[in-house]
């Protein structure tokens, strides 16, 4: 197999998608933070002291996902046209979801999940005072699209 980041010596290289055509592209990431009851009650209740914790993690990860480029060494920038995040609570934790759109010549989906990640460690960030066993995992890709921009 040939890794499309590594150049005929095997030095990293930035991938050349100047031939490539822009499509309409997106991604929906996933991943999911673990917190004890109480901690999820005081979130929910808005208590925790640094204030409301998805609000603060949402704008994290917007922001994140539009910095990705700059986190992730060999990533193009891209332009971004939606970042949507979504939480949902469950009984054992936060569950994150993150839907990028974009029109460009490479894929979106490490902009999703960068989103996703940001908004895990915002959430942790924010909770830490009072919860010391916190569980960031099983962040995903979960779908990647992309077709011809109708126009």
């Amino acid at each position: 197999m040939k890794l499309s980041h590594v150049n005929h010596s095997g030095k990293a290289q930035m991938v050349d998608i100047s031939g490539k055509p822009p499509l309409h592209r997106e991604a929906v990431a996933a991943g999911k933070i673990i917190l004890a009851a109480e901690t999820l009650e005081l979130l929910k209740q808005n208590l925790l002291q640094k204030g409301d914790v998805l609000a603060v993690a949402r704008v994290a990860a917007i922001q994140g996902g539009k910095k990705t480029s700059e986190l992730i060494p060999l990533c193009h920038p891209l332009s971004i046209h939606q970042l949507d995040v979504q939480f949902r609570i469950m009984p054992d934790g936060i569950e994150i979801t993150a839907k990028a759109v974009s029109e460009g010549r490479t894929g979106i989906e490490m902009e999703a999940l960068t989103a996703v990640s940001i908004a895990a460690l915002t959430i942790y960030d924010m909770c830490k005072a009072v919860d010391k066993k916190m569980i960031i995992g099983a962040i995903a890709l979960l779908e990647k699209s992309k077709r011809e921009i109708q126009g």
